[in-house]
């Protein structure tokens, strides 16, 4: 809750006006039944008009005093509960934003949506019951049971022995449902993670006509859903019957004894029924009691889902040096000693005792087999990763001294996975550039040979671009990713078979415009095609997590079998 706090500090006058709203609204609520009563014993039995018709009138202002109190506290509470989510929601999303791949990775991304939507919503849900409901009930429960002592000390006797029962079977209904509650929250994530990869997939669904597959696995993660929160409501809500039950127990003994009593003439018949409807009000109070303790229950499920994500450590934050912000990359020299790396929660390294050191501007490709850790070493460059050990070294100084600003601000990434943003083209080229000028992200496009295709386009560089960059090609959306690093005008340039979808034609005219515009740039160039490879100065040739070969292209074919092999099976393929 101290967390929370932080962010409800803002709300602090509705905080504080709420629970006068609330008790206006009680007070005029639990006076009416005693009013009910005046008005039965001394206006209905006497036959005295003038009695009910001014009785029934303060009833009438008070009515009305007590809804105008509880049409503001609806309206306090809304704005109150509504603000919080939404700034609860920033919040997370931002801490989401600042967390490292290693730290994104403990958690999917279905299992963090549904933090962000559904749990979030929870936890709102409780502020607004909180501030309606939460301090309402007890007050009307103790206001009523003040006024039925008053009445008849002896028939509330009934209600105070009845109340400890229904709050015991309350708390042991609840105590077996809570788990469930988790467990359903743990579904809905499942259920959300088979949505968002069947909607990603969407296309590799359809050209394989897996749509029944797919059908048949939504429906039975929708059915274990169903059957999860069919198992907590059944227990959560199996509270309402006992409750019941045990109220109109109450009811019937009250009435055998009350009626005795106004037999006797120890209890008036406008007592005996304000009793009753003090009963009635005991019992909404419970209800809403419970309820109240329901919606914590679910809330507290899911407040730990995302405190667990608000109060991770960040692994990869500024060290103590790299806060001092005094090292700036001039070169892009690049040095790996003994470098080791393992993935979070991973039993062994994917690479092991990596050395080797390049010098400015020198273009380097790397290759090797699928999965020999070709994007894991080059990841560790730019700190998305530490490595689990050894030393990454940039211009002689350790990747953990810079400020993390310096090293992604002269370090441009190019992803295997060509990832664009709804928007218009030139709004995610200044992904790479916010304040670029129109002749910069020009001359970024020529480079990549992205110019001619957009200037085709109607709308030229404002084409709208659907989500992920949909209405392009494979081979125009890796493009429009090499300008957009290129803006950047980095020391170290990363590309990450991020020229796999173009052709080879293509590829030599982006290489030659990357020569030409980045003279300097120390390039790193993850790749299949033995053309890029020869062109490199040097080639890293990577297998199983460990360096196979470092050196030129024409003394690999000598040096490395790896590379042989691979030189050799695309000779064969022409």
């Amino acid at each position: 809750m101290k967390r929370y706090w932080q962010i409800l500090k803002k709300y602090k006058l509705s905080l504080i006006i709420s629970p006068f709203l609330v008790l206006i609204y009680v007070v005029c609520e639990t006076v009416q039944p005693l009013l009910m009563a005046d008005i039965i014993d001394n206006g209905v039995m006497p036959r005295n008009l003038s009695v009910i018709t001014g009785i029934g009138g303060y009833m009438i202002l008070i009515s009305i005093v007590g809804l105008v109190a509880s049409i503001l506290n609806i309206y306090v509470s809304s704005r109150t509960s509504i603000g919080f989510g939404t700034d609860l929601r920033t919040e997370l999303f931002n801490k989401i934003q600042h967390l490292s791949f290693s730290d994104i990775d403990r958690f999917n991304s279905a299992s963090l949506i549904t933090r962000l939507t559904n749990d979030i919503t929870k936890i709102q849900q409780v502020i607004l019951i909180s501030m309606r409901i939460l301090l309402r009930s007890p007050l009307i429960l103790f206001l009523a049971i003040f006024f039925v002592i008053k009445i008849n000390a002896d028939l509330a006797l009934v209600l105070i022995g009845v109340i400890p029962v229904l709050s015991i079977s309350i708390y042991l209904i609840l105590r077996k449902g809570f788990p469930l509650f988790i467990k359903v929250q743990q579904k809905v994530d499942h259920l959300n993670g088979i949505v968002r990869e069947n909607l990603i997939n969407i296309r590799v669904v359809k050209s394989f006509v897996r749509e029944d597959f797919e059908a048949k696995k939504f429906a039975n993660s929708s059915e274990d859903l169903r059957d999860m929160v069919i198992r907590a409501s059944n227990i959560v809500v199996s509270v309402f019957p006992v409750m019941q039950l045990i109220m109109n127990i109450s009811v019937i003994l009250i009435l055998w004894i009350g009626g005795q009593k106004v037999i006797s003439g120890n209890l008036k018949v406008g007592e005996l029924i304000s009793f009753v409807n003090y009963l009635s009000q005991i019992l909404l109070s419970l209800m809403l009691l419970s309820m109240t303790i329901m919606a914590f229950a679910r809330a507290s499920a899911s407040s730990k889902r995302i405190l667990e994500v608000m109060e991770t450590e960040r692994s990869l934050t500024n060290t103590p040096k790299g806060l001092q912000n005094i090292h700036k990359i001039e070169k892009g020299e690049v040095a790996f000693h003994n470098v080791s790396f393992r993935h979070y929660g991973g039993e062994n390294d994917v690479l092991r005792n990596i050395n080797f050191q390049i010098k400015q501007g020198e273009t380097i490709a790397i290759v090797g087999a699928t999965g020999s850790a070709k994007s894991s070493m080059i990841q560790l460059i730019p700190r998305l990763y530490d490595a689990t050990s050894g030393k990454i070294l940039i211009d002689g100084v350790n990747v953990k001294d810079y400020n993390l600003d310096e090293i992604h601000a002269k370090i441009g990434m190019v992803l295997q996975k060509n990832e664009l943003f709804s928007g218009t083209i030139i709004e995610n080229l200044r992904w790479g550039k916010p304040d670029a000028t129109d002749e910069e992200i020009i001359e970024a496009a020529k480079a990549a040979e992205a110019h001619d295709f957009i200037s085709s386009f109607t709308d030229g560089y404002n084409t709208k671009l659907g989500r992920g960059g949909i209405n392009l090609s494979g081979g125009q959306k890796q493009r429009i990713c090499i300008a957009r690093a290129l803006l950047r005008k980095p020391k170290i340039l990363i590309m990450d078979d991020s020229t796999s979808a173009v052709d080879s034609d293509t590829e030599q005219k982006i290489r030659t415009n990357l020569n030409r515009m980045l003279q300097n740039t120390t390039v790193f160039i993850i790749t299949q095609r033995i053309n890029t490879m020869q062109s490199a100065d040097r080639v890293i040739v990577l297998e199983d997590g460990e360096i196979d070969a470092v050196g030129k292209p024409s003394e690999l074919m000598e040096r490395s079998k790896v590379y042989k092999e691979i030189y050799n099976s695309q000779q064969l393929a022409f």
